[in-house]
């Protein structure tokens, strides 16, 4: 099932249950919003969770892609994405929690083909606010799902204060062919959560007390690419059909010498290219510092083994391919035009680095003090320092 049939399985299994559409998907939140990317599916719809109604009614879902910065350090281990796509169900005050989780079972099982053996749920055990999720664990056990309580760990929230509720999570086992299931969630890292239900039922102050909210939702975010993983039976998200085409091109361009260092490049190029898509330009500050972060890094990471290598050389295959799978209409020789325009401006950079450094006075293991003169005054970034002394 390739991830174009795994969106079409999600989005058609809820629209034949009365949910609408959400579409017009984009990294970009609204000007009133103050972050500088979508981070989650819930995020375009947090007012709707808090009770404005909202135009399409009651019942939605949407593919939303998204993009975090909070993991970038984490990029190239086998699960972690800069930009990623997540599959959302809401319930805005019409069907219950339970509901939630009975047509989440029966697409997993019967719209994915996952065998009911190899599934298993936690929820909510309470504490000192709240008792424990009793509904979700009776639905459960009504499915004869093997069930897990934990504590905090099935408490969603979006930050210290806002919509917020006991959440219910569903893990895959993944052990491979010939390996029955064994343990739980908490104890085998071999069981792999693949999607979570929120019941968005409290919203929490700032002096930390709960109240109800006067419209009770469910939530469900599940991400695209881990779902990919797990029904294609890749050990990796970047083994996946979305990163065929990087994965097969840049090691023919650059050898790297790791597996991470290869990961990392793939995943920043193509979500360069993803939010290039959504209008954005590389610059000093923003949206657009992100991006450029995101490039220097890739170049940082191309450059330390030989300073010759150039984005110049990447094809269009993989670009176009990215462009197509997010709907974005702007041109792949637009976007290698901006990559290579931020590569000129980074190698004019490198160049006025290594002058600074060069200095007597750097001929040393550098301070928290000289990384902040190199920034300030030459607008050196510590990263970029950093890997500019890799690089030698």
């Amino acid at each position: 099932m390739n991830t174009d049939r795994v969106i079409r399985t999600f989005t058609d299994f809820y629209r034949e249950r009365r949910h609408q559409l959400v579409t017009g998907s984009t990294l970009l939140p609204p000007p009133s919003d103050p972050v500088l990317f979508t981070t989650s599916g819930m995020h375009p719809l947090t007012p709707h969770l808090l009770g404005r109604p909202h135009p399409q009614g009651r019942r939605l879902v949407n593919v939303q892609r998204c993009l975090r910065t909070t993991d970038l350090d984490e990029v190239g281990d086998s699960t972690h994405l800069t930009v990623f796509e997540m599959l959302g169900s809401w319930s805005l005050g019409d069907y219950g929690h339970s509901q939630s989780l009975r047509w989440g079972y029966e697409l997993l099982r019967d719209g994915f083909g996952i065998p009911h053996e190899q599934l298993y749920a936690t929820v909510f055990r309470g504490d000192d606010q709240v008792g424990p999720d009793t509904h979700s664990l009776r639905t459960w056990r009504r499915l004869g799902v093997p069930v897990e309580t934990t504590g905090e760990d099935n408490w969603w929230s979006n930050g210290p204060v806002g919509p917020c509720g006991p959440d219910s999570e569903i893990f895959v086992w993944t052990g491979g062919p010939g390996t029955p299931p064994e343990g739980t969630p908490t104890t085998d890292p071999r069981w792999v959560e693949i999607w979570n239900h929120v019941h968005m039922r409290h919203l929490r102050r700032e002096d930390g007390t709960l109240e109800p909210l006067r419209q009770p939702a469910v939530d469900t975010g599940m991400g695209l690419e881990r779902l990919v993983t797990v029904l294609q039976g890749h050990d990796s998200v970047y083994g996946t059909d979305v990163f065929e085409p990087w994965m097969r091109t840049v090691p023919s361009l650059w050898h790297l010498d790791d597996e991470p260092s290869l990961r990392l490049v793939c995943d920043h190029l193509r979500s360069a290219v993803v939010v290039l898509g959504d209008g954005v330009r590389p610059s000093n500050t923003g949206r657009g510092h992100v991006l450029r972060r995101l490039i220097r890094r890739v170049l940082t990471t191309l450059r330390r083994d030989d300073p010759t290598r150039t984005l110049a050389d990447l094809p269009p295959e993989p670009i176009g391919h990215t462009l197509d799978h997010f709907r974005q209409s702007c041109g792949v020789e637009a976007v290698r035009e901006q990559l290579l325009d931020e590569e000129r401006r980074f190698t004019r950079l490198l160049e006025r680095g290594r002058r600074v450094l060069s200095r007597p006075e750097f001929q040393r293991p550098l301070t928290d003090e000289d990384y902040g003169y190199l920034h300030d005054t030459h607008g050196l970034p510590r990263d970029l320092v950093a890997g500019m002394l890799t690089m030698g």
